[in-house]
Protein backbone atom coordinates (compact mmCIF):
# COMPACT_ATOMS: atom_id res chain seq x y z
CA UNK A 1 0.00 0.00 0.00
CA UNK A 2 1.06 3.57 -0.93
CA UNK A 3 2.74 5.42 2.31
CA UNK A 4 1.33 8.69 0.25
CA UNK A 5 -1.62 8.59 -1.51
CA UNK A 6 -4.33 11.54 -3.15
CA UNK A 7 -7.44 11.29 -3.50
CA UNK A 8 -10.24 13.37 -4.91
CA UNK A 9 -13.88 12.48 -6.64
CA UNK A 10 -15.40 16.24 -6.81
CA UNK A 11 -17.93 14.67 -9.32
CA UNK A 12 -21.77 15.39 -7.80
CA UNK A 13 -23.57 12.08 -8.45
CA UNK A 14 -27.34 11.52 -8.81
CA UNK A 15 -28.10 8.32 -8.65
CA UNK A 16 -31.35 5.97 -8.92
CA UNK A 17 -34.46 5.93 -9.93
CA UNK A 18 -36.18 9.10 -11.66
CA UNK A 19 -32.08 10.56 -11.30
CA UNK A 20 -33.22 12.60 -14.97
CA UNK A 21 -35.91 14.33 -12.96
CA UNK A 22 -33.43 16.31 -10.94
CA UNK A 23 -31.49 17.05 -14.88
CA UNK A 24 -32.99 20.62 -15.63
CA UNK A 25 -32.16 21.98 -12.01
CA UNK A 26 -28.72 20.36 -11.96
CA UNK A 27 -27.99 22.17 -15.24
CA UNK A 28 -29.52 26.08 -14.11
CA UNK A 29 -26.77 25.62 -10.78
CA UNK A 30 -24.17 24.99 -13.48
CA UNK A 31 -25.83 27.88 -15.92
CA UNK A 32 -25.86 26.23 -18.86
CA UNK A 33 -28.47 28.06 -21.20
CA UNK A 34 -26.85 25.96 -24.49
CA UNK A 35 -25.15 22.60 -24.07
CA UNK A 36 -24.03 20.56 -27.05
CA UNK A 37 -25.12 17.47 -26.39
CA UNK A 38 -22.62 14.48 -27.62
CA UNK A 39 -23.66 10.98 -28.04
CA UNK A 40 -23.71 8.01 -30.72
CA UNK A 41 -25.61 7.05 -33.90
CA UNK A 42 -27.04 4.32 -32.18
CA UNK A 43 -28.46 5.96 -28.74
CA UNK A 44 -30.28 8.85 -31.32
CA UNK A 45 -31.95 6.07 -33.23
CA UNK A 46 -33.06 4.39 -30.70
CA UNK A 47 -34.30 7.30 -29.00
CA UNK A 48 -32.06 7.39 -25.56
CA UNK A 49 -30.85 11.05 -26.59
CA UNK A 50 -34.27 12.39 -27.10
CA UNK A 51 -35.66 10.97 -23.86
CA UNK A 52 -32.28 12.57 -22.13
CA UNK A 53 -33.58 15.90 -23.49
CA UNK A 54 -37.04 15.72 -23.16
CA UNK A 55 -36.28 16.42 -19.11
CA UNK A 56 -34.85 19.59 -20.00
CA UNK A 57 -36.05 20.86 -23.53
CA UNK A 58 -38.27 23.42 -21.77
CA UNK A 59 -34.97 25.26 -19.93
CA UNK A 60 -32.20 24.80 -22.41
CA UNK A 61 -31.29 25.00 -26.03
CA UNK A 62 -31.11 21.38 -27.27
CA UNK A 63 -30.74 21.98 -31.18
CA UNK A 64 -26.71 21.58 -30.90
CA UNK A 65 -26.15 17.76 -31.14
CA UNK A 66 -23.05 15.59 -32.57
CA UNK A 67 -24.25 12.04 -32.94
CA UNK A 68 -21.59 10.19 -34.87
CA UNK A 69 -19.31 9.55 -31.93
CA UNK A 70 -17.74 5.82 -33.19
CA UNK A 71 -16.67 2.77 -31.03
CA UNK A 72 -12.91 4.18 -30.97
CA UNK A 73 -13.12 8.03 -30.93
CA UNK A 74 -9.40 10.22 -32.43
CA UNK A 75 -8.06 13.21 -32.10
CA UNK A 76 -9.45 14.01 -35.22
CA UNK A 77 -13.15 13.70 -34.59
CA UNK A 78 -12.90 15.95 -31.03
CA UNK A 79 -11.30 18.48 -33.13
CA UNK A 80 -14.26 18.56 -34.97
CA UNK A 81 -16.73 18.69 -32.19
CA UNK A 82 -14.70 21.21 -30.16
CA UNK A 83 -15.31 23.74 -33.47
CA UNK A 84 -19.14 22.78 -33.25
CA UNK A 85 -18.70 23.82 -29.97
CA UNK A 86 -17.47 26.97 -31.05
CA UNK A 87 -19.58 28.28 -33.81
CA UNK A 88 -22.80 27.13 -31.85
CA UNK A 89 -21.71 29.55 -29.00
CA UNK A 90 -22.20 26.43 -26.55
CA UNK A 91 -21.70 26.93 -22.87
CA UNK A 92 -21.40 23.40 -21.60
CA UNK A 93 -21.16 19.64 -22.84
CA UNK A 94 -23.37 16.71 -21.84
CA UNK A 95 -21.99 13.68 -22.88
CA UNK A 96 -24.93 10.69 -23.15
CA UNK A 97 -23.43 7.16 -23.91
CA UNK A 98 -20.92 4.76 -22.74
CA UNK A 99 -16.72 4.85 -22.48
CA UNK A 100 -16.09 6.01 -26.01
CA UNK A 101 -18.69 9.33 -26.26
CA UNK A 102 -17.65 9.90 -22.59
CA UNK A 103 -13.69 9.87 -23.02
CA UNK A 104 -14.78 11.84 -26.41
CA UNK A 105 -16.56 14.39 -24.36
CA UNK A 106 -13.73 14.49 -22.14
CA UNK A 107 -11.65 15.34 -25.10
CA UNK A 108 -13.32 18.17 -26.01
CA UNK A 109 -13.82 19.53 -23.08
CA UNK A 110 -9.62 19.08 -22.35
CA UNK A 111 -9.43 21.17 -25.81
CA UNK A 112 -11.54 23.73 -25.24
CA UNK A 113 -10.48 24.55 -21.22
CA UNK A 114 -6.61 24.07 -21.68
CA UNK A 115 -6.46 25.85 -25.67
CA UNK A 116 -3.51 22.89 -26.50
CA UNK A 117 -3.24 20.60 -29.13
CA UNK A 118 -4.03 16.54 -27.36
CA UNK A 119 -0.73 15.50 -28.15
CA UNK A 120 0.68 18.50 -25.71
CA UNK A 121 -2.02 17.29 -22.85
CA UNK A 122 -1.05 13.78 -23.18
CA UNK A 123 0.05 12.02 -19.96
CA UNK A 124 0.18 12.12 -16.17
CA UNK A 125 -1.23 15.37 -14.56
CA UNK A 126 0.35 17.73 -17.26
CA UNK A 127 -2.69 20.10 -17.17
CA UNK A 128 -3.34 23.15 -15.25
CA UNK A 129 -7.01 24.66 -14.23
CA UNK A 130 -8.04 25.64 -17.44
CA UNK A 131 -11.30 27.60 -19.12
CA UNK A 132 -14.02 26.18 -16.95
CA UNK A 133 -16.54 24.33 -19.01
CA UNK A 134 -19.80 22.91 -17.13
CA UNK A 135 -19.64 18.97 -17.94
CA UNK A 136 -22.67 16.87 -17.26
CA UNK A 137 -22.14 12.56 -18.20
CA UNK A 138 -25.04 10.66 -18.25
CA UNK A 139 -23.49 7.07 -18.88
CA UNK A 140 -25.70 4.17 -20.61
CA UNK A 141 -23.38 1.17 -19.61
CA UNK A 142 -22.01 -0.03 -16.37
CA UNK A 143 -18.62 -0.69 -16.94
CA UNK A 144 -15.84 1.90 -17.60
CA UNK A 145 -17.09 4.12 -14.80
CA UNK A 146 -15.59 7.30 -16.86
CA UNK A 147 -18.33 9.31 -15.04
CA UNK A 148 -15.67 9.76 -12.23
CA UNK A 149 -12.62 8.89 -14.01
CA UNK A 150 -9.52 11.50 -14.18
CA UNK A 151 -8.57 9.41 -16.84
CA UNK A 152 -9.62 9.06 -20.93
CA UNK A 153 -7.79 7.31 -23.28
CA UNK A 154 -8.16 8.74 -27.25
CA UNK A 155 -7.16 7.15 -30.35
CA UNK A 156 -4.15 8.66 -32.32
CA UNK A 157 -5.13 6.78 -35.57
CA UNK A 158 -1.95 8.57 -37.56
CA UNK A 159 0.51 6.18 -35.36
CA UNK A 160 -2.10 3.80 -34.47
CA UNK A 161 -1.96 3.99 -30.23
CA UNK A 162 -4.04 5.16 -27.79
CA UNK A 163 -3.02 8.23 -26.00
CA UNK A 164 -3.56 8.54 -22.71
CA UNK A 165 -4.72 11.41 -20.54
CA UNK A 166 -4.60 11.39 -16.56
CA UNK A 167 -5.69 14.70 -14.75
CA UNK A 168 -8.29 16.04 -11.69
CA UNK A 169 -9.15 18.18 -14.76
CA UNK A 170 -11.32 15.31 -16.68
CA UNK A 171 -13.41 15.54 -13.70
CA UNK A 172 -16.58 15.71 -15.00
CA UNK A 173 -19.29 18.59 -12.39
CA UNK A 174 -22.12 15.56 -12.68
CA UNK A 175 -23.11 12.32 -13.30
CA UNK A 176 -26.49 11.27 -13.27
CA UNK A 177 -26.73 7.73 -12.91
CA UNK A 178 -30.66 6.63 -14.12
CA UNK A 179 -32.05 3.12 -13.54
CA UNK A 180 -33.64 3.65 -17.36
CA UNK A 181 -30.22 4.54 -18.93
CA UNK A 182 -29.53 1.05 -19.05
CA UNK A 183 -32.32 -1.02 -19.24
CA UNK A 184 -31.63 -1.67 -22.91
CA UNK A 185 -28.24 -2.52 -23.05
CA UNK A 186 -27.73 -5.87 -24.89
CA UNK A 187 -26.45 -8.96 -23.15
CA UNK A 188 -22.83 -9.17 -24.79
CA UNK A 189 -22.36 -5.22 -23.95
CA UNK A 190 -23.77 -6.15 -20.42
CA UNK A 191 -20.95 -8.38 -19.90
CA UNK A 192 -18.41 -6.61 -21.73
CA UNK A 193 -18.63 -3.70 -20.00
CA UNK A 194 -19.50 -5.60 -16.32
CA UNK A 195 -16.46 -7.01 -16.73
CA UNK A 196 -14.30 -3.94 -17.02
CA UNK A 197 -15.64 -3.00 -14.17
CA UNK A 198 -14.91 -5.56 -12.07
CA UNK A 199 -11.40 -5.74 -13.53
CA UNK A 200 -10.95 -1.74 -12.69
CA UNK A 201 -11.78 -2.44 -8.74
CA UNK A 202 -9.49 -5.45 -8.85
CA UNK A 203 -6.79 -4.12 -9.89
CA UNK A 204 -7.14 -0.90 -8.26
CA UNK A 205 -7.04 -2.78 -5.16
CA UNK A 206 -4.12 -4.69 -5.85
CA UNK A 207 -1.73 -2.20 -7.18
CA UNK A 208 1.41 -0.66 -6.08
CA UNK A 209 -0.95 2.57 -5.23
CA UNK A 210 -3.76 0.97 -3.35
CA UNK A 211 -4.72 2.95 -0.53
CA UNK A 212 -7.29 2.94 1.96
CA UNK A 213 -9.80 4.81 0.47
CA UNK A 214 -9.71 3.39 -2.95
CA UNK A 215 -9.85 -0.01 -1.38
CA UNK A 216 -13.42 1.23 0.07
CA UNK A 217 -14.51 2.24 -3.37
CA UNK A 218 -12.92 -1.17 -4.87
CA UNK A 219 -14.47 -3.69 -2.02
CA UNK A 220 -17.99 -1.99 -2.23
CA UNK A 221 -17.61 -2.48 -6.42
CA UNK A 222 -16.41 -6.08 -6.20
CA UNK A 223 -19.37 -7.29 -4.00
CA UNK A 224 -22.02 -5.47 -5.85
CA UNK A 225 -21.10 -7.21 -9.30
CA UNK A 226 -20.75 -10.51 -7.90
CA UNK A 227 -23.83 -10.40 -6.78
CA UNK A 228 -25.90 -8.28 -9.83
CA UNK A 229 -23.96 -9.06 -12.98
CA UNK A 230 -25.43 -12.33 -13.79
CA UNK A 231 -28.68 -11.68 -12.51
CA UNK A 232 -28.66 -8.80 -15.41
CA UNK A 233 -27.77 -10.82 -17.76
CA UNK A 234 -30.52 -13.44 -16.86
CA UNK A 235 -32.88 -10.77 -16.66
CA UNK A 236 -32.22 -7.03 -18.24
CA UNK A 237 -35.20 -5.68 -17.28
CA UNK A 238 -34.02 -5.95 -13.93
CA UNK A 239 -34.10 -2.48 -12.30
CA UNK A 240 -32.45 -2.99 -9.00
CA UNK A 241 -29.53 -4.89 -10.27
CA UNK A 242 -29.11 -2.89 -12.95
CA UNK A 243 -28.85 0.31 -10.96
CA UNK A 244 -26.18 -1.41 -8.86
CA UNK A 245 -24.64 -2.26 -11.61
CA UNK A 246 -24.53 1.28 -12.53
CA UNK A 247 -22.96 2.00 -8.82
CA UNK A 248 -20.60 -0.88 -9.08
CA UNK A 249 -18.95 1.00 -12.56
CA UNK A 250 -18.80 4.43 -11.02
CA UNK A 251 -16.85 3.59 -7.26
CA UNK A 252 -14.76 1.07 -9.60
CA UNK A 253 -13.94 4.27 -11.45
CA UNK A 254 -13.49 6.13 -8.36
CA UNK A 255 -11.05 3.48 -6.81
CA UNK A 256 -8.86 3.42 -10.18
CA UNK A 257 -8.82 6.85 -10.73
CA UNK A 258 -6.99 7.44 -7.62
CA UNK A 259 -5.02 4.28 -7.06
CA UNK A 260 -4.88 3.49 -11.42
CA UNK A 261 -5.05 -0.24 -12.83
CA UNK A 262 -2.16 -2.84 -13.78
CA UNK A 263 -0.94 -5.22 -16.55
CA UNK A 264 -4.70 -6.79 -17.97
CA UNK A 265 -5.67 -2.69 -18.56
CA UNK A 266 -1.78 -2.62 -20.41
CA UNK A 267 -2.12 -5.31 -22.54
CA UNK A 268 -5.79 -4.10 -23.10
CA UNK A 269 -5.01 -1.05 -24.46
CA UNK A 270 -2.68 -2.65 -26.34
CA UNK A 271 -4.36 -4.98 -27.79
CA UNK A 272 -7.12 -2.12 -28.39
CA UNK A 273 -4.44 -0.03 -30.27
CA UNK A 274 -3.11 -2.48 -32.52
CA UNK A 275 -5.74 -4.79 -33.50
CA UNK A 276 -9.20 -2.76 -32.34
CA UNK A 277 -9.78 -5.68 -30.13
CA UNK A 278 -12.91 -3.93 -28.42
CA UNK A 279 -11.96 -3.30 -24.62
CA UNK A 280 -13.68 -4.64 -22.60
CA UNK A 281 -13.53 -8.23 -24.25
CA UNK A 282 -10.10 -7.61 -23.98
CA UNK A 283 -10.18 -7.40 -20.28
CA UNK A 284 -12.39 -10.17 -20.21
CA UNK A 285 -9.83 -12.46 -22.28
CA UNK A 286 -6.89 -11.26 -20.08
CA UNK A 287 -8.00 -11.13 -16.88
CA UNK A 288 -7.83 -14.53 -15.93
CA UNK A 289 -4.25 -15.28 -16.90
CA UNK A 290 -3.05 -11.97 -15.51
CA UNK A 291 -4.41 -12.63 -12.60
CA UNK A 292 -2.54 -15.64 -12.60
CA UNK A 293 0.83 -13.79 -13.13
CA UNK A 294 0.22 -11.89 -9.70
CA UNK A 295 -1.06 -14.42 -7.35
CA UNK A 296 2.01 -14.99 -5.61
CA UNK A 297 2.29 -11.14 -4.92
CA UNK A 298 -1.53 -11.10 -4.25
CA UNK A 299 -2.49 -13.43 -2.16
CA UNK A 300 -3.63 -11.20 0.53
CA UNK A 301 -5.52 -8.63 -1.82
CA UNK A 302 -7.33 -11.57 -3.56
CA UNK A 303 -8.08 -13.74 -0.10
CA UNK A 304 -9.97 -10.57 0.92
CA UNK A 305 -11.64 -10.01 -2.61
CA UNK A 306 -12.86 -13.29 -2.15
CA UNK A 307 -15.39 -13.13 0.55
CA UNK A 308 -16.70 -9.94 -1.14
CA UNK A 309 -16.96 -11.78 -4.97
CA UNK A 310 -18.23 -15.31 -3.74
CA UNK A 311 -19.77 -14.83 -0.26
CA UNK A 312 -18.86 -15.41 3.00
CA UNK A 313 -20.30 -19.02 3.19
CA UNK A 314 -17.62 -19.96 0.06
CA UNK A 315 -14.82 -17.98 2.17
CA UNK A 316 -15.63 -19.68 5.44
CA UNK A 317 -15.39 -23.12 3.40
CA UNK A 318 -12.38 -22.10 1.27
CA UNK A 319 -8.60 -23.26 3.18
CA UNK A 320 -7.14 -19.72 4.45
CA UNK A 321 -3.86 -20.78 2.07
CA UNK A 322 -6.29 -21.77 -0.74
CA UNK A 323 -8.14 -18.34 -0.80
CA UNK A 324 -5.82 -16.34 -3.20
CA UNK A 325 -6.39 -19.17 -6.19
CA UNK A 326 -9.90 -19.67 -5.62
CA UNK A 327 -10.63 -16.17 -5.87
CA UNK A 328 -9.28 -16.79 -8.96
CA UNK A 329 -10.46 -19.64 -9.88
CA UNK A 330 -14.30 -17.99 -8.94
CA UNK A 331 -13.26 -15.05 -11.24
CA UNK A 332 -12.55 -17.46 -14.16
CA UNK A 333 -15.66 -19.28 -13.56
CA UNK A 334 -18.18 -16.10 -13.79
CA UNK A 335 -16.53 -15.11 -17.19
CA UNK A 336 -16.64 -18.61 -17.81
CA UNK A 337 -20.62 -18.63 -17.40
CA UNK A 338 -20.81 -15.36 -18.86
CA UNK A 339 -19.32 -16.40 -21.97
CA UNK A 340 -21.77 -19.39 -22.53
CA UNK A 341 -24.63 -17.04 -21.52
CA UNK A 342 -23.81 -14.58 -24.19
CA UNK A 343 -21.83 -16.57 -26.57
CA UNK A 344 -18.70 -14.01 -25.75
CA UNK A 345 -15.75 -15.64 -27.18
CA UNK A 346 -12.78 -15.93 -24.47
CA UNK A 347 -9.92 -16.07 -26.91
CA UNK A 348 -8.04 -12.82 -28.68
CA UNK A 349 -7.69 -15.18 -31.58
CA UNK A 350 -11.59 -14.87 -32.07
CA UNK A 351 -11.10 -11.48 -32.50
CA UNK A 352 -8.53 -11.57 -35.45
CA UNK A 353 -5.07 -11.07 -33.60
CA UNK A 354 -3.08 -14.00 -34.63
CA UNK A 355 0.74 -15.03 -33.26
CA UNK A 356 2.17 -12.49 -36.08
CA UNK A 357 0.74 -9.44 -33.51
CA UNK A 358 1.69 -10.84 -30.54
CA UNK A 359 5.34 -9.06 -30.68
CA UNK A 360 3.46 -5.74 -31.76
CA UNK A 361 1.29 -5.64 -28.73
CA UNK A 362 3.95 -6.75 -26.37
CA UNK A 363 5.84 -3.92 -27.19
CA UNK A 364 2.84 -1.73 -27.18
CA UNK A 365 1.89 -2.68 -23.72
CA UNK A 366 5.65 -2.13 -22.23
CA UNK A 367 4.99 1.58 -22.79
CA UNK A 368 1.26 1.79 -21.48
CA UNK A 369 1.36 3.63 -18.24
CA UNK A 370 -1.01 0.90 -16.68
CA UNK A 371 1.84 -0.92 -16.58
CA UNK A 372 4.22 0.98 -14.06
CA UNK A 373 1.80 0.20 -10.92
CA UNK A 374 1.27 -3.61 -11.36
CA UNK A 375 2.53 -5.37 -8.45
CA UNK A 376 4.79 -7.52 -9.95
CA UNK A 377 7.22 -6.14 -12.82
CA UNK A 378 6.22 -7.67 -16.14
CA UNK A 379 9.09 -8.35 -18.72
CA UNK A 380 8.77 -8.34 -22.81
CA UNK A 381 8.30 -12.51 -22.26
CA UNK A 382 5.92 -12.75 -19.51
CA UNK A 383 3.59 -10.65 -21.67
CA UNK A 384 3.85 -12.32 -24.56
CA UNK A 385 3.82 -15.96 -22.68
CA UNK A 386 0.16 -14.20 -21.40
CA UNK A 387 -0.30 -13.03 -24.60
CA UNK A 388 -0.10 -16.74 -26.04
CA UNK A 389 -2.19 -18.24 -23.38
CA UNK A 390 -4.99 -15.60 -24.21
CA UNK A 391 -4.99 -16.63 -28.00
Amino acid sequence: MAKYFEFKNSVKICSGENALDNLSYELNYLKVLKPLFITDENLEKIGTLSFVQSFVEKSVDCSVVYDRVPTDSSVEIIEEIASLYKQNFCDGIIAVGGGSVIDTAKGVRMLLSQEKPLHELMGNEVMIRGKQIPFVVIPTTSGTGSEATCVAVIADRAKNKKLEFISYELLPDLAVLDTRMTLKLPPRLTVSTGVDALCHAIEAYSCNQKNPLSDAYAISAVELIGKNLLKVVENPKDAEARQNMANASLMAGVAFSNSMVGLVHAIAHACGGVKKVPHGNAIAVLLPHVLKFNLGSCGEEYSRLLLHLAGPELYAQTPEDRRPLEFVEQVEKLLQLLSVKTATPLRLSMYGVVDEDLSKIADTALVDGAIILNRVPASRQDILTILKKSL
